[in-house]
């Protein structure tokens, strides 16, 4: 019964020394008397322009997610080929051939979904309707 409460107790201190430990190490490291020059950004040795805190395109965080997507997905790609011909050997290789060509079918589909809503290009085209207007503009008279 006192093993349980053991248990307990230890997640219980390693709570409080993984939201304490690390105030306290803030309190050591912080500078005592904040001037502007110890405060302010540091962006590699050079001069901050500006504020740390403005607002980005969405574009960037879009592009970066899906290069991570698609950049995970290939790595599984290598360990995969390393041992297909041990699969080959132990007359699996078909099946092991369809289940990474069923892979790489949803991989594609998902990189077409992608580029046909143009999420890969930096600078997004207007698409017309055949009205004349394009998709986010009003028809003149319109509220």
């Amino acid at each position: 019964m006192y093993r349980d409460f053991g248990t307990i107790f230890v997640f219980i201190i390693l709570g409080i020394i993984l939201v304490y430990v690390p105030l306290l190490i803030q309190k050591l490291v912080a500078p005592s008397n904040p001037t502007p020059d110890k405060i302010s950004t540091y962006e590699c040795g050079e001069e901050a322009e500006g504020s740390a805190w403005i607002r980005f395109n969405i574009r960037y965080y879009i592009i970066a997610l899906i290069f991570l997507i698609f950049d995970v997905e290939v790595v599984f790609l290598f360990p995969w080929a390393v041992i297909f011909q041990d699969f080959i050997k132990e007359g699996n290789g078909m099946l092991v051939f369809v289940e990474m060509a069923i892979f790489l079918l949803i991989l594609i589909t998902g990189l077409a979904y992608v580029w046909q809503k143009s999420d890969l290009d930096w600078v997004k085209r207007k698409i017309a309707f055949a009205s004349g207007r394009y998709k986010n503009q009003k028809l003149e008279g319109e509220n």
